[in-house]
């Protein structure tokens, strides 16, 4: 197994603004439905605001429409855990924008002083855990995504994480920037948009951490698809489901994953994917296996995608 190194510290950027983001979450939840949704009556054809209008949301949340404006205006200071979930209900939010959307509104309170930097680090059991199970490729990440540890299969399926600089171990920075994971997902788009949404929903729960704000400045810069689902303000928890991938050495894989959450630390989730037994899929794991650490070298990957070239 491989673990990342710590970073070093840098100078922090300015923490997102709580107020804004608890705005353009309601405002966008809201654009989502329309009357006939919620079983309200539709008066005309035309309509000025996509969505519901707030005076329809109030009116299904039980409010008055002066409250929820404010709230939709970011001011969620003394709004009540009922009122919050009426208006969950009213929006008809899933489990994890109803937990954002509490976080947005009351936030935890925090020390005047800046969240510093904190070393991510996996527990030793963890480690021994990822190095045992031979033939599933598993890796832990942390905060913002990071990738902290993994296993020599998840090398060999997913690239030579070792060989990136620390900094640069991070789902999203990987989806987005490189090219490489790009051709690795064949259902990208679904692939960003996940990702994105686990940055949104951490985000929710950590609006003063200066390395997500960091992370989500260069992201925007450097790739117009990671802006514009960064605003339609999605969040989604990590859960399972399946992955489509295009290796560039033994071809396409379908593979389940479960993500695992650890009791110890509510950032650390352990990762696992597996292939149905006796499908194709499975053998192909089973030549990975085989390879060992040659199937993940950055050198092997690049010299099987030219030698794939020349033959067409």
């Amino acid at each position: 197994m491989e673990a990342m190194d710590d970073h070093s510290e840098a100078a922090a950027p300015e923490p997102m603004d709580g107020r804004a983001e608890l705005s353009e979450f309601l405002r966008t939840r809201r654009a989502k439905l329309q009357p006939g949704d919620v079983g309200l009556p539709e008066f005309g054809r035309h309509r000025r605001v996509p969505g519901l209008r707030r005076e329809e949301l109030a009116q299904l949340a039980g409010v008055s429409v002066a409250y929820y404006t404010r709230l939709e205006q970011g001011n969620g200071r003394n709004v009540s855990a009922e009122v919050l979930d009426a208006i969950a209900r009213a929006l008809r939010l899933t489990d994890a924008e109803s937990a954002h959307l509490t976080h947005l509104a009351k936030p935890a309170r925090h020390k005047k002083r800046r969240r510093t930097a904190r070393v991510q680090r996996v527990r030793k059991g963890l480690l021994y855990l990822l190095d045992s199970m031979d033939g599933i490729p598993a890796y832990v990440t942390g905060a913002r995504s990071d990738v902290l540890a993994w296993n020599p299969m998840a090398g060999a399926v997913f690239g030579d994480w070792g060989a990136l600089p620390p900094a640069e171990r991070n789902w999203a920075r990987l989806v987005f920037l490189s090219p490489a994971y790009r051709d690795l997902f064949v259902n990208w788009d679904s692939k960003a948009s996940d990702m994105v949404s686990y940055l949104r929903l951490y985000a929710g729960c950590h609006p003063d951490d200066p390395e997500l704000s960091a992370l989500v400045g260069e992201l925007s810069v450097k790739s117009d698809e990671f802006r514009r689902l960064w605003a339609t303000h999605n969040v989604k928890e990590k859960g399972h489901g399946i992955k489509v991938l295009r290796h560039p050495l033994v071809g396409e894989l379908t593979l389940s994953y479960e993500t695992l959450n650890l009791p110890d630390d509510e950032e650390q989730h352990l990762v696992t994917y597996h292939a149905e037994p006796g499908s194709e899929s499975a053998q192909a794991l089973r030549l990975l296996a085989s390879w060992g650490a040659d199937a993940g070298r950055v050198d092997v990957i690049d010299d099987a995608r030219q030698g794939r070239a020349g033959e067409r």
